[in-house]
Protein backbone atom coordinates (compact mmCIF):
# COMPACT_ATOMS: atom_id res chain seq x y z
CA UNK A 1 0.00 0.00 0.00
CA UNK A 2 1.40 3.40 -1.03
CA UNK A 3 2.33 5.83 1.72
CA UNK A 4 -0.09 8.75 1.96
CA UNK A 5 1.47 12.17 1.42
CA UNK A 6 -0.40 14.93 3.23
CA UNK A 7 0.16 18.57 2.37
CA UNK A 8 0.04 20.99 5.30
CA UNK A 9 -0.90 24.47 4.08
CA UNK A 10 0.16 27.47 6.14
CA UNK A 11 0.73 31.15 5.40
CA UNK A 12 2.86 32.15 8.38
CA UNK A 13 4.29 30.92 11.64
CA UNK A 14 4.18 34.15 13.60
CA UNK A 15 1.23 32.85 15.62
CA UNK A 16 2.54 30.39 18.23
CA UNK A 17 -0.71 28.45 18.07
CA UNK A 18 0.02 27.62 14.41
CA UNK A 19 3.40 26.20 15.43
CA UNK A 20 1.86 24.06 18.17
CA UNK A 21 -0.81 22.84 15.75
CA UNK A 22 1.84 21.99 13.13
CA UNK A 23 3.78 19.99 15.71
CA UNK A 24 0.66 18.03 16.64
CA UNK A 25 -0.33 17.39 13.01
CA UNK A 26 3.10 16.09 12.02
CA UNK A 27 3.34 13.98 15.18
CA UNK A 28 0.07 12.23 14.44
CA UNK A 29 0.81 11.85 10.73
CA UNK A 30 4.13 10.21 11.61
CA UNK A 31 2.32 7.85 13.98
CA UNK A 32 -0.02 6.85 11.13
CA UNK A 33 2.88 6.21 8.77
CA UNK A 34 2.08 9.18 6.54
CA UNK A 35 4.49 11.66 5.01
CA UNK A 36 4.08 15.39 5.68
CA UNK A 37 4.78 18.03 3.05
CA UNK A 38 4.74 21.64 4.26
CA UNK A 39 3.27 24.15 1.80
CA UNK A 40 4.11 27.54 3.30
CA UNK A 41 2.40 29.97 0.92
CA UNK A 42 2.94 33.72 0.83
CA UNK A 43 0.36 34.80 -1.76
CA UNK A 44 -2.77 33.60 -3.53
CA UNK A 45 -0.79 33.15 -6.74
CA UNK A 46 1.75 30.99 -4.95
CA UNK A 47 -1.04 28.97 -3.38
CA UNK A 48 -2.78 28.36 -6.72
CA UNK A 49 0.50 27.31 -8.29
CA UNK A 50 1.08 24.79 -5.51
CA UNK A 51 -2.46 23.46 -5.90
CA UNK A 52 -1.82 22.82 -9.58
CA UNK A 53 1.41 21.03 -8.71
CA UNK A 54 -0.09 19.01 -5.88
CA UNK A 55 -0.96 16.08 -8.11
CA UNK A 56 2.58 15.90 -9.43
CA UNK A 57 3.87 16.02 -5.86
CA UNK A 58 1.77 12.97 -5.02
CA UNK A 59 -0.30 14.73 -2.39
CA UNK A 60 -3.35 12.71 -1.36
CA UNK A 61 -4.86 15.17 1.13
CA UNK A 62 -4.52 18.72 2.42
CA UNK A 63 -4.69 20.09 5.95
CA UNK A 64 -5.09 23.87 6.22
CA UNK A 65 -3.54 25.69 9.17
CA UNK A 66 -4.44 29.02 7.61
CA UNK A 67 -7.79 30.74 7.24
CA UNK A 68 -6.71 32.28 3.93
CA UNK A 69 -7.48 30.84 0.51
CA UNK A 70 -10.19 28.61 1.93
CA UNK A 71 -12.67 29.68 -0.74
CA UNK A 72 -10.50 28.23 -3.51
CA UNK A 73 -11.76 24.87 -4.66
CA UNK A 74 -9.50 21.85 -4.95
CA UNK A 75 -10.02 18.34 -6.23
CA UNK A 76 -7.78 17.03 -3.46
CA UNK A 77 -9.55 16.03 -0.23
CA UNK A 78 -8.98 18.77 2.33
CA UNK A 79 -9.80 19.72 5.89
CA UNK A 80 -9.35 22.98 7.79
CA UNK A 81 -7.99 23.61 11.27
CA UNK A 82 -8.23 27.40 10.93
CA UNK A 83 -10.86 29.82 9.68
CA UNK A 84 -14.63 29.76 9.37
CA UNK A 85 -14.70 26.21 7.90
CA UNK A 86 -12.41 24.75 10.53
CA UNK A 87 -12.90 21.94 12.96
CA UNK A 88 -12.72 23.68 16.30
CA UNK A 89 -13.53 23.48 19.96
CA UNK A 90 -16.99 24.47 21.14
CA UNK A 91 -16.24 28.18 20.97
CA UNK A 92 -19.75 29.17 21.99
CA UNK A 93 -19.51 27.30 25.29
CA UNK A 94 -16.00 28.67 25.81
CA UNK A 95 -17.25 32.22 25.26
CA UNK A 96 -20.09 31.69 27.72
CA UNK A 97 -17.71 30.45 30.41
CA UNK A 98 -15.33 33.35 29.84
CA UNK A 99 -18.24 35.77 30.08
CA UNK A 100 -19.29 34.29 33.41
CA UNK A 101 -15.72 34.51 34.68
CA UNK A 102 -15.44 38.21 33.84
CA UNK A 103 -18.88 38.97 35.23
CA UNK A 104 -17.87 37.31 38.50
CA UNK A 105 -15.04 39.84 38.80
CA UNK A 106 -17.56 42.66 38.84
CA UNK A 107 -16.62 44.10 35.45
CA UNK A 108 -19.27 46.37 33.97
CA UNK A 109 -18.18 47.23 30.42
CA UNK A 110 -16.99 44.57 28.02
CA UNK A 111 -15.13 44.35 24.74
CA UNK A 112 -14.05 41.75 22.19
CA UNK A 113 -11.01 41.97 19.92
CA UNK A 114 -11.01 40.28 16.50
CA UNK A 115 -7.97 39.42 14.43
CA UNK A 116 -9.50 39.73 10.98
CA UNK A 117 -12.96 40.86 9.99
CA UNK A 118 -15.04 37.89 8.84
CA UNK A 119 -18.44 37.38 7.28
CA UNK A 120 -19.76 35.74 10.43
CA UNK A 121 -19.21 36.41 14.11
CA UNK A 122 -16.74 34.12 15.88
CA UNK A 123 -18.55 31.50 17.92
CA UNK A 124 -16.66 32.43 21.06
CA UNK A 125 -17.85 36.02 20.69
CA UNK A 126 -21.44 34.83 20.25
CA UNK A 127 -21.23 32.80 23.46
CA UNK A 128 -19.53 35.68 25.24
CA UNK A 129 -22.27 38.12 24.22
CA UNK A 130 -24.98 35.63 25.23
CA UNK A 131 -23.57 35.24 28.74
CA UNK A 132 -23.41 39.03 29.11
CA UNK A 133 -26.99 39.39 27.91
CA UNK A 134 -28.12 36.79 30.43
CA UNK A 135 -26.69 39.07 33.14
CA UNK A 136 -28.33 42.19 31.64
CA UNK A 137 -24.99 43.40 30.28
CA UNK A 138 -23.95 44.13 26.72
CA UNK A 139 -20.89 43.71 24.54
CA UNK A 140 -20.00 47.39 24.49
CA UNK A 141 -17.04 47.48 22.12
CA UNK A 142 -15.60 45.44 19.26
CA UNK A 143 -12.03 46.07 18.15
CA UNK A 144 -10.45 44.71 14.96
CA UNK A 145 -6.67 44.40 14.82
CA UNK A 146 -6.63 43.61 11.09
CA UNK A 147 -4.66 40.38 11.48
CA UNK A 148 -3.55 37.96 14.17
CA UNK A 149 -0.60 40.19 14.95
CA UNK A 150 0.64 41.46 18.31
CA UNK A 151 1.70 44.89 17.04
CA UNK A 152 -1.59 45.45 15.21
CA UNK A 153 -3.47 44.48 18.37
CA UNK A 154 -1.33 46.94 20.31
CA UNK A 155 -2.13 49.73 17.85
CA UNK A 156 -5.85 48.94 17.85
CA UNK A 157 -6.03 48.93 21.65
CA UNK A 158 -3.93 52.06 22.02
CA UNK A 159 -6.09 53.95 19.52
CA UNK A 160 -9.19 52.91 21.46
CA UNK A 161 -7.74 53.98 24.81
CA UNK A 162 -6.76 57.38 23.45
CA UNK A 163 -10.16 58.17 21.98
CA UNK A 164 -12.52 56.62 24.55
CA UNK A 165 -13.71 58.69 27.48
CA UNK A 166 -12.45 57.37 30.78
CA UNK A 167 -16.02 56.95 32.06
CA UNK A 168 -16.99 54.91 29.01
CA UNK A 169 -13.95 52.66 28.58
CA UNK A 170 -14.33 48.92 28.79
CA UNK A 171 -12.84 47.28 31.86
CA UNK A 172 -12.80 43.72 30.50
CA UNK A 173 -11.61 42.44 27.12
CA UNK A 174 -11.90 38.98 25.55
CA UNK A 175 -9.46 38.47 22.67
CA UNK A 176 -9.95 36.03 19.80
CA UNK A 177 -6.50 34.58 20.47
CA UNK A 178 -3.55 34.97 22.82
CA UNK A 179 -1.39 36.92 20.38
CA UNK A 180 -4.02 39.67 20.30
CA UNK A 181 -4.27 39.55 24.09
CA UNK A 182 -0.53 40.14 24.50
CA UNK A 183 -0.67 43.18 22.24
CA UNK A 184 -3.74 44.59 23.98
CA UNK A 185 -2.25 44.11 27.44
CA UNK A 186 0.98 45.82 26.46
CA UNK A 187 -1.01 48.79 25.13
CA UNK A 188 -2.81 49.13 28.46
CA UNK A 189 0.49 48.99 30.32
CA UNK A 190 2.06 51.64 28.10
CA UNK A 191 -1.02 53.87 28.18
CA UNK A 192 -0.89 54.03 31.97
CA UNK A 193 -3.07 56.73 33.55
CA UNK A 194 -4.38 54.26 36.10
CA UNK A 195 -6.28 52.24 33.50
CA UNK A 196 -7.04 48.68 34.59
CA UNK A 197 -8.55 46.21 32.12
CA UNK A 198 -9.07 42.51 32.70
CA UNK A 199 -8.01 40.47 29.66
CA UNK A 200 -8.72 36.87 28.60
CA UNK A 201 -7.17 35.13 25.61
CA UNK A 202 -7.87 31.99 23.60
CA UNK A 203 -5.49 29.12 22.65
CA UNK A 204 -3.34 28.97 25.82
CA UNK A 205 0.02 29.19 24.06
CA UNK A 206 3.16 28.65 26.12
CA UNK A 207 3.82 32.37 26.61
CA UNK A 208 0.45 32.77 28.34
CA UNK A 209 1.89 30.97 31.37
CA UNK A 210 4.88 33.30 31.68
CA UNK A 211 5.29 35.57 34.69
CA UNK A 212 5.16 38.58 32.39
CA UNK A 213 1.55 37.91 31.40
CA UNK A 214 -0.23 35.43 33.69
CA UNK A 215 -2.80 35.32 30.87
CA UNK A 216 -6.08 33.59 31.59
CA UNK A 217 -6.89 31.69 28.40
CA UNK A 218 -9.01 28.94 26.90
CA UNK A 219 -6.96 25.81 26.18
CA UNK A 220 -7.94 23.78 23.15
CA UNK A 221 -7.28 20.03 23.09
CA UNK A 222 -5.13 20.12 19.96
CA UNK A 223 -4.53 16.37 20.14
CA UNK A 224 -8.25 15.63 19.93
CA UNK A 225 -8.86 18.22 17.20
CA UNK A 226 -6.08 16.86 15.02
CA UNK A 227 -7.12 13.25 15.60
CA UNK A 228 -10.65 14.08 14.47
CA UNK A 229 -9.33 15.96 11.42
CA UNK A 230 -7.18 13.02 10.36
CA UNK A 231 -9.97 10.52 10.98
CA UNK A 232 -12.17 12.52 8.62
CA UNK A 233 -9.50 13.12 6.01
CA UNK A 234 -7.89 9.69 5.90
CA UNK A 235 -10.62 7.32 7.10
CA UNK A 236 -13.81 9.22 6.23
CA UNK A 237 -14.82 8.65 9.85
CA UNK A 238 -16.73 11.29 11.83
CA UNK A 239 -17.23 11.46 15.60
CA UNK A 240 -20.59 13.16 16.09
CA UNK A 241 -20.40 13.00 19.89
CA UNK A 242 -18.49 16.28 20.03
CA UNK A 243 -16.03 14.87 22.57
CA UNK A 244 -13.15 16.20 20.46
CA UNK A 245 -14.47 19.75 20.90
CA UNK A 246 -13.69 19.94 24.59
CA UNK A 247 -11.38 22.53 26.10
CA UNK A 248 -10.59 24.02 29.47
CA UNK A 249 -10.31 27.51 30.90
CA UNK A 250 -6.84 28.08 32.32
CA UNK A 251 -7.44 30.64 35.07
CA UNK A 252 -4.46 32.80 35.95
CA UNK A 253 -4.46 36.51 36.90
CA UNK A 254 -5.05 38.64 33.82
CA UNK A 255 -8.85 38.58 34.02
CA UNK A 256 -8.85 40.56 37.26
CA UNK A 257 -9.29 44.27 36.83
CA UNK A 258 -7.21 45.40 39.78
CA UNK A 259 -4.95 44.02 42.48
CA UNK A 260 -6.22 40.96 44.29
CA UNK A 261 -6.37 42.16 47.88
CA UNK A 262 -3.81 40.47 50.04
CA UNK A 263 -2.05 38.94 47.04
CA UNK A 264 0.23 41.62 45.66
CA UNK A 265 1.95 39.12 43.39
CA UNK A 266 -1.35 38.36 41.71
CA UNK A 267 -2.08 41.70 40.13
CA UNK A 268 -4.56 40.64 37.52
CA UNK A 269 -4.86 43.80 35.48
CA UNK A 270 -3.03 44.44 32.26
CA UNK A 271 -0.76 46.84 34.15
CA UNK A 272 2.74 45.72 34.98
CA UNK A 273 3.12 43.58 38.11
Amino acid sequence: MATAVIGIVSDEFTNPNSVKMLNEVTRQLNARGCLSLLLNVDSREHYLTLLNQAGELGITGLIFLTALYGEETTSIPAIWLSGERALRVDGYAAGEEIGRLLLAQGHQRFGFMHGRETHSQPRQMQGFAASLEAADKTLDQQLVAGNDDRELAYQSMMAYLKKARASERINALFCENDVLAFGAMQAVRDFGQGVHIGVVGFDDVDEARSSGWHLTSWAQRRDLLVAEALNRLLDNRVDNSGAWQQGELQVRHSHHGKHVHGEMSQCGCASRH
